[in-house]
């Protein structure tokens, strides 16, 4: 289990990450999303012991990690762009990587590259952007830690090469209990593949729930009631987020249950009245948006 307590961290005057508290089990894709500027690869770099908080604390299952090896071990962390050695070769990364994870699988990690069609000898500066992505999923599965961070995880990779790497992190979570936690901002990417979201915004938290939990208690109204006074009596009926009315169809956005929100609309003459499913990126607009990153004040006439 992952514990973030109270974290903190600042870069001068800019605060990355404020008075940060959330819990990450283990067992779970655990997907951390949230706006521009968040600080959600600065957490990851906190939580993998690259930077020390300023305030907080992190453990990896009862344990510190900042100057601990003995925590570190069980943390690979794939960062946006990531760093490797210049003029080193795949096999160059391997081998030092294995020199690192006791647990590193080196014969698996040469037959990943063979069906990537890898060529593990030459320099990983002629790669392309996606084919370094491929190799940096491919050195991280291998370590065989209980851990793997992927910042924006399937930035550059194909459709094809995105499903194979949902398929490894799959396929090691069945086999050794592996847990990841991924960033993205292609929220329909982590809606299929994330057992749990924790949404980041302004170095906080703004929610950490189940997925399936967050789509049961947020719900999209699509109507058009026959007149205004019922229209003004809803609102006192619901935990209304976003409300928006074109000409004389309302769409509300509310916390609830679908039973909760049938319920408040029961008793009112309509002309029409419809449930909507949300998707992760209108959850996430829709909390963001009450936090005050709205995007209309953004959009200049």
């Amino acid at each position: 289990m992952i514990s973030i307590s109270h974290v903190t961290k600042s870069f001068g005057a800019l605060k990355a990450v404020s008075d940060l508290t959330m819990d990450i089990d283990d067992g779970q894709v655990f997907g951390m999303i949230g706006t521009n500027g968040a600080g959600k690869s600065t957490l990851l770099r906190i939580m993998s012991g690259v930077l020390v908080p300023d305030e907080g604390e992190v453990l990896i299952d009862g344990g510190r990690v900042y100057d601990v090896p003995e925590t570190k071990v069980n943390i690979f962390f794939i960062p946006d762009e990531a760093y490797f050695f210049p003029n080193s070769s795949a096999q160059d990364m391997r081998d030092y990587y294995a020199g690192i994870y006791p647990k590193y699988d080196k014969e698996r990690f040469d037959k990943l590259l063979d069906n990537l069609n890898l060529d593990s000898k030459i320099k990983i500066s002629t790669y392309s952007k996606g084919m370094k992505k491929q190799l940096s999923i491919a050195l991280a599965i291998c370590a065989g830690t209980k851990y793997i961070y992927c910042d924006e995880t399937f930035d550059g990779l194909d459709p094809v090469m995105r499903q194979a790497a949902k398929s490894l992190l799959a396929h090691d979570m069945e086999e050794r209990g592996m847990t990841p936690i991924l960033t993205s901002h292609n929220l329909r990417e982590l809606e299929d593949i994330c057992d749990h979201v924790g949404l980041i915004h302004k170095g906080g938290v703004l929610l950490s729930r189940d997925i399936e939990d967050m789509k049961l208690n947020l719900q999209k109204v699509q109507c058009v009631f026959k007149n205004e006074e019922d229209e003004k009596a809803i609102k006192d009926k619901l935990d209304i987020l976003i409300e928006d009315k074109r000409g004389r169809l309302m769409t509300i956005t509310a916390r609830g249950t679908r039973e909760q929100v049938d319920e408040a609309f029961k008793g009112f003459d309509m002309v029409f009245y419809e449930t909507l499913n949300l998707s992760l990126e209108e959850i996430f607009i829709s909390e963001t948006e009450v936090a005050g990153y709205d995007i209309k004040k953004l959009i200049m006439d």
